[in-house]
């Protein structure tokens, strides 16, 4: 008997659909790397342009949405909207965006928020304290914008903006170029920079311009255009942050008190005209990157693998990518990277955030109008 090429593919269904698995699905959740075997679940759904994810103590999650909800995800359901958030400006790239917990939490219930606030001449990055109470519908209580950017402006680019605490408990935050990149080189002014203050919103006396005579006091670095990872190294203490190139010259750097990295005077890309950057890719007075990508892959979301599920995954530096929708595994040696693996290219759209969970997974979000959490763990 001849079988035709319709009743194959009508058996094919049939089979597919009683043992309820197929060839395509497995694919789209089990991947083969180099340094390991995992799967992608996901944990969550449905979520608006998701920005920033936090673990709390019991396994719940608290995620912010761009669009100015912040949502609690526990015992398998999502939220409403946590009531109580400071007055949010969403406009462009620019809405809810990072969240974090205090570093005692367990004692006090707070959390930080960045969020992009208005004000006179536009808007600007601004950050938030607040308790977060679990009972009945979750609220924010004792709501404090502890910082809010002084030079405002009306575009809808480049806010920053994440959140990293030191080992000091002072507070790490980024603010993007807002799209007008000669701001990255002024210390007086806030766009382009990497900050510093205390939770209650003080300058930590040891900032490089804490006085206020050569730089704003919140400043802790300079000259960098618009910094969507931010993370700290599990065994040394210290910050280490991704940002947006323009058409290129999207860099990991090790910000340092004072110092400047360059842009818009040095980059490893060019302006999305073709036309040259500044004077080139080095200067005076000027750092140069640990790492750089060229073209662009638009990285948002940082994190060292610090789990014991991937043992050969221990100690990489994972990086979330837009444009070229993936993760980017780092492999290290010391303070170098010395090698790079792309993952998951093009299977679950634009990666806005990346964490390494305390289940000892790691987790990502992905950055659509039906966004998801992504859990990755050993398959």
């Amino acid at each position: 008997m001849t079988i035709s090429f319709r009743q194959i593919k009508i058996l094919l269904v049939l089979i597919v659909t009683a043992t309820g698995f197929s060839s395509f699905a497995s694919a789209q959740q089990v991947v083969s790397s180099e340094a390991a075997r995992f799967k992608v679940e996901t944990i969550v759904s449905g979520l608006k342009f998701p920005w920033g994810l936090a673990f709390l103590p019991d396994g719940a999650l608290l995620i912010t949405e761009r669009s100015g909800a912040l949502r609690l995800f526990q015992d398998g359901k999502l939220s409403k909207p946590v009531s109580g958030l400071p007055k949010i400006a969403v406009r462009g790239q620019g809405g809810l965006l990072d969240v974090a917990l205090d570093p005692d939490f367990k004692s006090t219930s707070k959390i930080f928020i960045t969020f992009v606030q208005s004000g006179r001449g536009g808007i600007g990055t601004a950050v938030a304290s607040g308790r977060l109470m679990r009972k009945g519908n979750p609220r924010l209580e004792n709501v404090k914008v502890i910082f809010t950017m002084e030079r405002k402006s009306r575009g809808g680019r480049h806010f920053g903006s994440r959140i990293a605490f030191a080992a000091d408990k002072t507070l790490y935050f980024t603010i993007g170029d807002r799209g007008e990149m000669d701001r990255a080189q002024d210390p007086k002014d806030h766009a382009g920079s990497l900050l510093r203050i205390n939770r209650d919103g003080s300058i930590p006396a040891n900032n490089p311009f804490a006085d206020g005579k050569k730089g704003l006091p919140e400043i802790w670095a300079i000259g960098l255009r618009n910094i969507q990872g931010a993370t700290i190294h599990p065994e040394t203490g210290l910050l280490w942050t991704v940002e947006h190139g323009a058409r290129g010259g999207d860099e990991i750097n090790r910000p340092e008190a004072g110092k400047n990295y360059g842009w818009p005077v040095i980059s490893y890309g060019v302006h999305y005209s073709g036309a040259k950057i500044g004077v080139g890719t080095s200067a005076p007075g000027m750092e140069q990157p640990i790492y750089y990508w060229d073209p662009s892959i638009a990285p948002s979301g940082l994190a060292f693998y610090t789990g014991n599920l991937f043992k050969k995954w221990k100690g990489n530096l994972f990086v979330g990518a837009l444009k070229d929708q993936m993760l980017v595994r780092l492999v290290m040696k010391g303070n170098k990277i010395v090698r790079e693996e792309r993952l998951l290219q093009g299977r679950y759209g634009r990666i806005r955030d990346v964490r390494s969970g305390p289940d000892g997974a790691l987790w990502l979000l992905t950055d659509d109008g039906e966004g998801r959490v992504l859990r990755l763990t050993p398959a």
